[in-house]
């Protein structure tokens, strides 16, 4: 899917921004006084990020173990052509699935899987193993998550030349 910027966010946008994902159900009041704009300005910046796509929701934080579902893990599948798990098959066939993602490379696709033990998580391999081969990891903590959307920030980097790797003709006179 193909992302077009058609919003360009200023300063305080991005102050709105940072604001309501640290706590999506700010009141436009508290928005306002803590990023010293008024309600009504506030309100109708938060309706254009919306209207515009980069406020795409609101949702609670669930913690998965508390929930019952203590165990993730991340699943690398090859699928088989004529059994592509996007292809043919749903998101009711594997509640256990919380992200996919296509991917490049050996691998086609990147399953982020969430199960309540690894009986579970044992009965879910077998089930998704009819669409290809597949290399599983089990989660063992999580070190960090969750990172809030920020405003990208100019690559202050230079890439370095690999001498021996370079496309650029070299001098080969004899010295």
């Amino acid at each position: 899917m193909a992302f077009r910027v058609e919003h360009r966010l200023d300063d305080t946008d991005w102050r709105i921004l940072d604001e309501l994902q640290r706590d999506g159900r700010l009141s436009f009041n508290e928005l306002g006084r803590r990023i010293s704009l008024s309600p009504p300005s506030v309100a109708e910046r938060v309706r254009r990020l919306e209207a515009a796509g980069v406020i795409a929701g609101y949702r609670a934080v669930i913690d998965p173990a508390r929930a019952g579902q203590p165990l993730a893990a991340f699943v690398q599948m090859r699928c088989h052509h004529d059994r592509c798990l996007l292809k043919t098959s749903s998101a009711d066939d594997y509640p256990e699935i919380v992200e996919i993602h296509k991917l490049s490379g050996d691998h086609c696709s990147m399953l982020r899987v969430r199960a309540s033990s690894i009986r579970h998580l044992e009965n879910f391999l077998e089930r998704v193993g009819r669409h290809g081969e597949l290399r599983s990891s089990v989660v063992l903590s999580t070190q960090f998550e969750g990172r809030p959307v920020e405003a990208a920030v100019a690559d202050s980097h230079e890439v370095t030349e690999s001498a021996g790797w370079s496309t650029r003709p070299t001098d080969s006179r004899p010295t």
